[in-house]
């Protein structure tokens, strides 16, 4: 049986995914295949690196840091996330990532990035962070309009969550058996059809990545209709925020990204009998 782990991103609410993770971890949830869009995939890394509290460690410590992200760092380098800082500093110095763990462990794991050539997304197998693959990593994160675009072998790319901020059909198409999906809004939320003014100017020579833009609400919204119609089948366990929490995407708040991921862990505990169970049900014998 294959188990497939699907999130998703949100910048700063991705901060509920770290609970829900670390929650996973500590009661030993095993996954096949983990599939991140954006901050999904930024914090996702430290499941396959089994690196318990660091998500919420870092950003707590460092949230105020001018280094970390923010205006500060969108002047001084042209991406709202430092590069530099958050690639290099925190995980190699001052708050060690586990290599040799994440190399070592047996999960597949995937960042979503958007080709901004084509518009289209495209779905990196990462085995190592460094080279190349840091590099989609950090694509993945890249929000349009405040970062720069990553240039990885001639092509550009930015966040994954333009052209596929779901990516249920994808995942469900590499021959998963049990779904467990962890979105960061809560439930009734819909994403609304944004102006397009700034991105026509911004991205104009660039067509397919402007009409991707412009689709991008339909192609959420089809997405969470998906995996709201497959819970209710009960085919997969959707993991989201019980309730509304009023956290910025740059938020330095550190009382509400606290907040933020203590609610990730209360509703994945919540939600730990339903997943083992599920995790244990035979899927042929429906």
């Amino acid at each position: 049986m294959k188990v497939g782990l699907l999130l998703e991103g949100g910048a700063m609410r991705g901060m509920y995914t770290c609970g829900v993770l670390d929650v996973l971890l500590k009661n030993k949830i095993k996954v096949d295949l983990i599939m991140g869009v954006s901050a999904g995939a930024l914090f996702g890394v430290n499941y396959k690196s089994r690196q318990i509290g660091r998500g919420l460690r870092f950003n707590l410590k460092y949230i105020k840091d001018k280094r970390y992200f923010g205006l500060y760092s969108y002047i001084t380098t042209g991406n709202i996330l430092n590069a530099e800082f958050c690639f290099k500093d925190i995980p190699d110095t001052l708050d060690d990532f586990n290599y040799a763990s994440f190399k070592r462990t047996k999960e597949e794991f995937y960042a979503v990035v958007t080709n901004i050539k084509t518009g289209r997304a495209e779905y990196i197998k990462i085995d190592e962070l460094k080279g190349d693959s840091l590099e989609y990593l950090r694509a993945s994160g890249s929000l349009p309009l405040v970062s720069k675009p990553v240039l990885i072998n001639g092509e550009e790319y930015l966040d994954g969550g333009i052209a596929d901020g779901i990516p249920i059909n994808k995942i469900n198409s590499m021959g998963i058996d049990k779904l467990i999906v962890v979105l960061t809004r809560p439930e009734g939320y819909r994403k609304k059809k944004q102006n397009m003014t700034i991105s026509k100017r911004a991205f104009r020579k660039y067509p397919n990545l402007i009409k991707t833009i412009e689709n991008r609400y339909k192609t959420y919204n089809n997405s969470l209709d998906e995996v709201e119609f497959l819970e209710s089948q009960k085919d997969l366990i959707l993991i989201r925020p019980s309730r509304l929490v009023n956290i910025k995407r740059v938020e330095k708040n550190k009382e509400k990204i606290q907040e933020m991921y203590d609610l990730g862990v209360e509703d994945a505990q919540n939600k730990l009998k339903e997943i083992k169970s599920y995790l244990k049900e035979n899927k042929n014998n429906d």
